[in-house]
């Protein structure tokens, strides 16, 4: 008989995140899965065509039955408006709880931000005594005051504990790097036969070159640095515009920053480039589908990845960093910890520490003033690490060993 996961994430399709491709090869390995989630507003805080906040509150995805549960939407990104999707979620997932069929093996729970996301999990797991396990992709509350600049200390006291009490609340935690799973250790006690360290793999597609002519005669005649993905304070895309300025005004006179994507920071970084005259320097694309995203790292001359200076973002390997390195181009990093590590092991990229924008510059430049097959070499040794490290079917083959067996 198939063994029965119910998956409870706020983030899932027709979102962007990497929940849905974990599903669709849940499915394709013969496991029956139903799904707990939101209402799609993600990143810009408005409902996606076909969705309000009437629902619908069932649908499928594939062969997955798929439960959605109300929230308040980001509208606009604003910081209250954040805090209250943040907070509203997991109360209406509490009380839709009732409307799953049941008869699961184990419960999983994709823990983007909020860490409050993972209640309702925790809460059925405990009701139905089956496994839970908690996927960690932002460490709370460190995440939270990358993106809220939360300084009262009674709040941050507040947050700290209820985080630390809801990571000890589950059976087995996932981390994204070995510092990760050190960090989840010591503060949950647990020992690391319960806290797996697996990487953040990428679906396959991103290992296909998609040329595009189209894009390919817009972006002519430039050294096109892409960065795909959320735009949000701890991508400190505002030091990276400038770095970009500061490379072009060095000699980099062709270098152009292609950003794809949007969130809660798009905004702000378009008043900077006007404020700085950034002129044709930087080109704002918008958001495109996941399997899209290869159209412009085949484009790239480079792919660029941010992260902020705070210590606890350097403890995990973004998933954007396999997806880049899959491409076979070169990675420019500003980054400090585990995912600063990984370029460098890698051979694959040049890397500078988190928010240093003088070292950053430079870094362009000299990847700019680089011979052709010299940053040919640098892609080829990002796309052999990804190989070794990043693979899709072996990183869900361990996935679903340790979430169903707890080994």
């Amino acid at each position: 008989m198939a063994k029965r996961i119910l998956v409870v994430t706020q983030h899932f399709w027709p979102e962007n995140f990497r929940i849905n491709d974990m599903v669709e090869g849940f499915l394709q390995d013969g496991l029956e899965v139903d799904v707990l989630c939101g209402l799609p507003n993600y990143p810009k805080g408005e409902w996606f065509d076909g969705y309000s906040a009437q629902g619908p509150w069932e649908e499928h995805y594939g062969t997955a039955q798929v439960f959605r549960a109300k929230e308040w939407p980001r509208k606009g990104n604003t910081g209250v408006n954040i805090f209250l999707n943040y907070v509203s979620w997991p109360l209406y997932a509490w009380r839709a709880l009732d409307r799953l069929p049941g008869g699961y093996d184990s419960v999983f729970c994709f823990n983007t931000s909020p860490v409050l996301m993972c209640w309702p999990a925790i809460r059925y797991a405990k009701k139905h005594k089956i496994p839970f396990t908690n996927y960690v992709l932002d460490l709370w509350p460190e995440n939270l005051y990358s993106v809220l600049p939360v300084k009262n200390s009674l709040l941050r006291r507040i947050a700290q504990g209820v985080s630390d009490h809801l990571y000890r609340k589950a059976d087995r935690l996932i981390a994204m790097s070995g510092p990760l799973q050190q960090r989840l250790c010591q503060r949950t006690g647990k020992p690391e036969t319960a806290v797996a360290a697996i990487p953040q793999y990428c679906e396959d597609f991103y290992a296909v070159p998609q040329p595009d002519e189209e894009l390919a005669a817009r972006f002519a005649g430039r050294f096109n640095l892409v960065f795909t993905g959320t735009f949000t304070p701890a991508q400190s895309l505002d030091m990276v515009l400038r770095a970009v300025l500061d490379a072009r005004a060095a000699g980099a006179e062709n270098l152009h920053l292609l950003l794809v994507g949007d969130g809660m920071s798009r905004e702000s970084l378009q008043d900077l480039a006007r404020e700085l005259n950034a002129g044709d320097a930087v080109t704002f694309y918008g958001s495109v589908p996941a399997q899209e995203v290869p159209r412009f790292t085949t484009l790239a001359d480079a792919l660029l990845i941010s992260l902020s200076d705070s210590p606890d973002l350097g403890l995990t390997v973004p998933g954007k960093l396999a997806s880049y390195m899959a491409a076979g181009k070169p990675v420019i990093a500003s980054m400090n910890g585990a995912g600063a590590e990984a370029v460098r092991e890698s051979g694959g990229g040049l890397v500078s520490p988190a928010c240093d924008q003088q070292a950053l510059a430079e870094n362009l430049l000299r990847l700019y003033r680089m011979d052709p097959a010299g940053r040919t070499q640098l892609g080829e040794k990002a796309k052999a690490y990804y190989l070794a490290h990043y693979r899709r079917a072996e990183l869900l083959r361990r996935l679903e060993t340790f979430i169903l067996q707890g080994e």
